[in-house]
């Protein structure tokens, strides 16, 4: 087991009460370095509740979140993504009208604002790590194409390349593969396995044959609380998630 220093993201004892309903009731969640941890439960379980209260859209209640040694809870959204906690939601917030090399620049840690980016040195540092991230998302081809003209998946590729130029440690990402075609949810299953190489994804997933294609571990969430955790294969065996899920 590794040490409490080794987690990434160490949750303990989180909740959130709206109006006296715990959307989270006392969750603890350990996600480690490298890993692919998918979170999986019906809806109303507080899954997209959680990724709020990491990046700090929402604020606990009560409990800790803590981010290598940061302690999360104390932090705003800014300073958060700043520290390299990532989160992509689930409609792709791209720049339409413009280039996904522009989508890239625009994203790039010294560039940041709309503003930021017209006055900011278009350098060879910049060019080339906007290359190598337009690589790894698949979009190297279509660098001058405007984002607009993208398939869907394709725009989700490069929302998680937007993400990924800020070299985040921790990247969250919302049912990154709804509404994608089965070549494209294939694709971007190989795109996070490249990815958490060297960062731990946290994903929200309903769509099972993904997960069971990337997960490391599965946390399934049931009325703020955890149901059960482990291997896919235990977590779809057992008789309370059948029973959870069934029930929906």
């Amino acid at each position: 087991m590794s040490s409490n220093t080794d987690f990434v993201l160490s949750i303990e004892d989180l909740t959130v009460s709206f109006d006296g309903f715990k959307a989270v009731d006392k969750l603890n969640l350990y996600v480690d370095k490298n890993e692919i941890r998918v979170v999986i439960g019906p809806n109303g379980a507080g899954k997209t509740t959680v990724l709020d209260l990491i990046c700090g859209k929402t604020r606990a209640t009560s409990g800790s979140i803590k981010f290598k040694d940061l302690e999360l809870t104390r932090m705003s959204e800014h300073q958060i993504v700043r520290a390299g906690v990532g989160r992509k939601f689930q409609n792709p917030s791209i720049y339409e009208n413009l280039t996904v090399f522009e989508n890239l620049e625009i994203s790039y840690p010294k560039g940041r604002s709309v503003f930021g980016a017209l006055a900011f040195k278009r350098t060879a540092e910049v060019v080339a790590r906007v290359e190598e991230i337009a690589r790894e998302i698949m979009l190297d081809e279509f660098l001058g194409t405007e984002a607009g003209l993208l398939s869907h998946g394709q725009k989700q590729w490069l929302e998680i390349g937007m993400l990924l130029i800020q070299d985040p440690e921790l990247l969250m990402l919302d049912e990154p593969v709804a509404g994608m075609s089965a070549r494209e949810r294939e694709l971007t299953g190989q795109l996070l396995r490249r990815i958490c190489t060297n960062r731990s994804v946290l994903v929200i997933e309903h769509d099972m044959e993904f997960v069971k294609n990337i997960a490391h571990k599965v946390t399934v969430l049931h009325q703020g609380k955890i149901l059960k955790e482990g291997s896919m294969e235990m977590v779809q065996s057992d008789p309370k998630v059948i029973e959870v899920y069934l029930g929906h």
